[in-house]
């Protein structure tokens, strides 16, 4: 399954690879192809796949998600409707704006899903109830 054509704030993004016989890299930069300041790097591994993770939302932050190895299914949705992501190509990523409940499933054995993210840890900004998401939602907090 391709990425599907923005929705909501779900972005897709294709990152340039510069490469030749040597390998190839992919450049992350703010105000370029990240579009807000890093505060905060993270990566997912050795996730069983049977194990699903996420499971929330954020009030404000913003993220950057990015299969750098292997591939894994994400599940978004904005309090009105879902779409399921997969990011199997270390050149492709999701952008997942405030607001938006996400769920990661399917992880290959190989998976290594790095997330960007435009602040530091705040245990306050996470909504872990879904129901408390859709009425923050319902309510015009988005």
């Amino acid at each position: 399954m391709d990425v599907p054509a923005a929705k909501s704030d779900v972005v897709p993004l294709q990152f340039r690879v510069i490469g030749d016989e040597r390998g190839s890299l992919i450049s992350l930069e703010c105000a370029d192809n990240v579009p807000f300041i890093i505060k905060r790097v993270y990566y997912i591994f050795s996730t069983q796949a049977d194990v699903s993770r996420g499971f929330h939302a954020h009030r404000d932050l913003q993220q950057l998600a990015i299969c750098v190895s292997g591939k894994c299914r994400m599940t978004l949705d904005d309090g009105r409707s879902r779409q399921d992501v997969w990011l199997d190509e270390p050149n492709k990523g999701v952008l997942i704006r405030n607001l938006i409940w996400r769920e990661m499933h399917d992880f290959s054995e190989d998976c290594v899903l790095m997330v960007l993210a435009s602040g530091h840890y705040d245990e306050s900004d996470y909504i872990r109830n879904y129901d408390d998401f859709v009425k923050e939602v319902a309510n015009g907090k988005k």
